[in-house]
């Protein structure tokens, strides 16, 4: 069994931003010449997100609008007991818990082996610093 491994880094200049990261993972597949296996991203920072949807802009702002109903952007300590700590993010790390860490899908005859319109996508939601996603492609 083969095991291939790459790290892709973003740095989005929005606070709440989410990008198709399909032609990056599709690159990293090529790469591992892994034909038949598993293929794990995963956000490796505690306030991004992986997630598989639609490529649609109107879901996109649908998700941030809804993302903000559920956990709005509030630096005050008032409202989140973590921005007591100094922090000013409690809102990003609800964000992600309701995204996800990770996503996990079969690779078939050497291609992502997706649903219709299913794509990979970073969320990022305290943006403006660089951050990690961790590609992890094992099989044959």
């Amino acid at each position: 069994m083969k095991s291939y491994r790459k790290e892709l880094w973003f740095n989005l200049p929005e606070r709440m931003a989410l990008q198709n990261i399909t032609p990056e993972v599709e690159t990293c597949l090529a790469e591992s010449g892994i034909a038949e296996g598993m293929c794990l991203v995963n956000a490796m920072h505690i306030t991004a997100s992986v997630f598989i949807n639609d490529d649609e802009p109107g879901l996109h702002r649908d998700y941030k609008k809804w993302l903000e109903e559920l956990a709005p952007f509030d630096a005050s300590p008032q409202r989140y007991h973590h921005n007591r700590t100094g922090e000013d993010n409690a809102d990003a790390h609800h964000k992600r818990q309701i995204m996800g860490r990770e996503v996990v899908v079969a690779v078939t005859e050497g291609k992502l082996d997706f649903g219709p319109w299913e794509q990979i996508f970073y969320g990022e939601f305290d943006g403006r610093r660089r951050k990690r996603v961790l590609v992890k492609i094992i099989g044959e």
